[in-house]
């Protein structure tokens, strides 16, 4: 996902909604802005708690994954470009 957006004269940007919406940001959301060379990643910012929870969780994950539906979904994504 690509958008493109103008950056106000007090610096501010808006997240488009698009985004918002994929990364779960609500209202009071805190994020985090990663600077690697010339480019910003933006992330959503994971509690300790949250974290362990997610990794103790990964084998779970792992085992729910449906290679077919992963691979149609690539296979799209990567058509698209």
């Amino acid at each position: 996902m690509e958008i493109e957006r103008t950056v106000s004269k007090k610096g501010q940007i808006v997240i488009p909604k698009d985004v918002r919406d994929y990364l779960g940001l609500k209202s009071g959301s805190e994020v985090i802005f990663e600077v690697k060379g010339k480019e910003v990643v933006l992330r959503t910012r994971i509690s300790p708690k949250e974290f362990v929870e997610e990794f103790t969780n990964v084998g779970k994950k792992l085992r729910k994954l449906d290679m077919k539906r992963i691979k149609k979904t690539l296979e799209g994504e990567y058509a698209v470009r």
